[in-house]
């Protein structure tokens, strides 16, 4: 990686910067150095904030003088609602956007990492930018997005930034059952997934992770609300994770979290639903135990269905009753959606899910979520009476090294517009 390709730094350069620095300095090490190097009136970052609806601009005034957001110490948040303006359109559509206003260009870069859109990069610039500057500033963006995500892990800085509404402890419970990144690109597929939280927490989960050649999806649904919904719902995905990562079968974690929901109720009787599944990423086979969970919808030639599956007990019901596998072959360009009860009854089935998909089919699956809970919180919001969750998973076959990437993001598959 070159200097002039990390705005400015060579890879070894990032790295050492980043490393001298705190962590809540990690951001401002690398936007430092982007800026001298492109001789910029100002650089600013803004994360995306949780609940996918606004950006939120993060800066530090080290002499403590009185600023407009949120304040943790001398650290400022000031919370960008989306608007359809320039920064919105950079971040959706993940295309790098030009504005120029009295004579100053504001240059937009997209922060992502294989389709997580983590934030915003802007760059103030006295002259209109040459393609080589603009370059600049996206690959710097993208050295951005994997320089939060590693500082990220030591730090509540960027997390306390992303939360512009206070977490109750049953949030902060489900909050740590969910994946890093909400969104994942690979070759083969795309999966992005969504929780719309109730006021009053509703147990709803998604997990996923990525194996040399298999996916393993799940999206649960934990009876109840509130902390024991949480606690409940902590039992079912932290079993499911454990017996994954011991190398047990679909069906072996289906038995283990119906044995943990059993054996350590915080109530002594609780259960959950769910789906489970395990993609062959070189067959396009997944594997799927259906735990008494609402039928998944596949998208083909535009047009969604239910998939009928074989109904299994929820998770924590009865001992000693065989789960059963199904599996669903994919093709090339179809969709697999995901949901839990939420996105599906009282006010929500007012939303005419099968036909909403059809016509989100050219999306990308990152915005085909953000729509369809955008549409939930419409028509039953604004405080919903249960969790709302959604995954959806694109199949594009071709697995192997055959992704197509720019700073992050599949142009291929990230420019539908957007309105």
């Amino acid at each position: 990686m070159t200097d002039s390709e990390t705005g400015g730094m060579g890879l070894s350069d990032v790295l050492l910067q980043v490393e001298k620095a705190a962590p809540v300095d990690a951001v401002a090490a690398v936007t430092r150095r982007v800026g001298a190097h492109l001789g910029a009136l100002w650089v600013s970052f803004l994360v995306a904030d949780m609940s996918g609806r606004a950006l939120v601009r993060l800066s530090y005034d080290p002499i403590g003088a009185v600023a407009e957001g949120r304040q943790q110490d001398r650290d400022v948040a000031m919370m960008l609602p989306f608007d359809g303006g320039p920064q919105e359109q950079a971040l959706r559509t993940q295309n790098v956007l030009i504005e120029e206003s009295d004579g100053v260009f504001v240059v937009r870069a997209p922060v992502t990492q294989r389709g997580e859109a983590v934030g915003l990069l802007e760059v103030a610039l006295p002259t209109a930018p040459p393609q080589t500057a603009v370059h600049a500033v996206s690959q710097a963006a993208h050295t951005l997005a994997f320089v939060i995500i590693a500082n990220r892990r030591h730090t509540d800085l960027f997390e306390w930034g992303q939360r512009t509404t206070p977490f109750t402890l049953a949030a902060e419970i489900q909050r740590r059952l969910l994946p890093p990144a909400f969104t994942c690109e690979a070759d083969s597929f795309t999966l992005a997934a969504w929780l719309e939280p109730a006021a009053n927490i509703g147990g709803d989960t998604f997990d996923y992770s990525l194996a040399r050649d298999l996916l393993h999806l799940s999206i649960t649904d934990a009876v109840g609300h509130g902390v024991q919904s949480a606690l409940t719902a902590t039992l079912c995905v932290g079993s499911l994770r454990n017996t994954r990562r011991r190398g047990g079968t679909l069906l072996d974690q289906a038995e283990a979290a119906n044995d943990a929901l059993l054996d350590n109720a915080p109530n002594g009787s609780t259960f959950a639903t769910g789906l489970l599944g395990r993609l062959d990423l070189n067959t396009g086979v997944l594997a799927v135990v259906n735990a008494g969970h609402p039928v998944p919808l596949l998208i083909r030639d535009a047009i969604a269905r239910p998939m009928a599956l074989p109904a299994n007990r929820p998770f924590g019901v009865l001992r000693h009753r065989a789960y059963r596998e199904s599996a669903i072959v994919l093709r090339p360009g179809d969709r697999l959606v995901l949901v839990t009860d939420g996105m599906l009854e009282r006010g929500a089935a007012e939303i005419d899910l099968p036909a909403r998909l059809q016509d989100l089919s050219g999306l990308h699956a990152r915005e085909v979520v953000r729509v369809l809970s955008d549409l939930v919180l419409e028509v039953s919001g604004p405080v919903l009476p249960d969790d709302a969750c959604l995954l959806v998973l694109d199949w594009h076959g071709r697995h192997g090294d055959t992704r197509d990437t720019d700073a992050g993001a599949d142009p291929h598959r990230a420019s539908t517009p957007i309105s």
